[in-house]
């Protein structure tokens, strides 16, 4: 395996600019936008040059290098602490019950309401893989790489952890959500609202939209379709998240409604079974795991073997570690 999980620099803007250009909308962690994608990189930078191990809202933004060739095929990002400059908004999915005596009959309705409850978590998001990459368990690589680093950084994140999954976009590359919602009341298409939207943050959404319930039965049946569903291309890292123990808690996305997926931080997977291990040998061996090593700006994941101390050459190499380092290590 010859690929890399490190920390992303100024040098990768164009090859992140390339992949944003491949999301096909919606992505808005990951905005075709290079004034965008170079204020995240100058703020991630800032987050790996802290030292202080304590909770502020900062963002971390990882790339998947290709070591044989040095291109960037993928990437990942994580939010410590969301909500903190301006609030974090979401859908919450509940419930209206109401008893008619003279008609003897109980109706009850589903409602989105306008809730701040996620505020303060810390977020993984913004991960992309490059199409051509997507096998041999690079996209695994990748979203298990930010539980790694979150557990080698604990005190800088939150006890809650979400994960907003994209939601469905049509053929035309319109949300049919934004249509039945948001689009309502703003004068603009979801492409130019997602355009905007990836650069400026989702607070215009907030300030206009309705803040009473929205009833999902006055909704078109696209729009009630798609609530809660993820992109059909979000459905593997659906599935991944539900893995490591997030669940869907009716928590909407507010622009596309999308699912938001949460877990307790120290109950992750990964996090709670990763180890620590000194290396004792480099040799040859057959034992799968997800491997990483360094802090901060020396932060280093990837796919190799590990067992009993004894790590492969290869891995080895990648981490740039030796006999007597420590490393981290998790089954795959």
């Amino acid at each position: 395996m010859t690929h890399l999980i490190r920390p992303a620099t100024d040098a990768d803007l164009q090859h992140l600019y390339e992949m944003a250009k491949l999301t096909g909308g919606g992505f808005t962690n990951l905005p075709p936008d290079k004034q965008a994608l170079s204020a995240k990189l100058e703020r991630s930078a800032a987050a790996f040059a802290r030292d202080e191990d304590t909770l502020t809202d900062e963002l971390f933004v990882l790339v998947l290098e290709d070591l044989a060739t040095g291109d960037v095929r993928g990437t990942c990002q994580i939010f410590t602490q969301v909500g903190q400059h301006w609030p974090f908004y979401s859908y919450r999915i509940g419930t209206i019950t109401k008893h008619s005596v003279e008609l003897a009959r109980t109706f009850r309705a589903e409602v989105l309401s306008l809730v701040n409850d996620l505020e303060g978590s810390s977020e993984v998001g913004g991960l992309f893989l490059h199409p051509a990459e997507r096998a041999g368990g690079l996209g695994l690589l990748l979203a298990r790489s930010r539980y790694l680093f979150i557990r080698a950084h604990r005190a800088r994140f939150a006890d809650r952890i979400l994960a907003e999954l994209r939601g469905v976009i049509d053929e035309a590359g319109g949300s049919p959500f934004w249509d039945g919602v948001a689009g309502r009341f703003f004068g603009m298409n979801f492409q130019e609202a997602d355009a905007f939207n990836a650069v400026n943050g989702n607070q215009f959404i907030a300030d206009l939209m309705p803040k009473h319930p929205i009833y999902t039965a006055m909704l078109g049946e696209h729009a009630r379709a798609v609530v809660g569903l993820p992109h059909p291309t979000g459905r593997a890292a659906m599935r991944m998240l539900e893995n490591e123990g997030f669940a869907f808690e009716q928590y909407v996305d507010i622009f596309d409604g999308g699912p938001t997926m949460t877990a307790r931080t120290d109950q992750v997977a990964t996090i709670r079974g990763a180890r620590d291990a000194e290396v004792t040998a480099v040799a040859a061996l057959k034992a799968p795991a997800l491997l990483a090593t360094g802090r901060l700006r020396h932060f280093r994941a990837c796919l190799g073997h590990f067992a009993d101390g004894i790590i492969d050459p290869a891995s080895a190499s990648t981490l740039n570690v030796t006999a007597g380092d420590t490393i981290s290590h998790v089954a795959r």
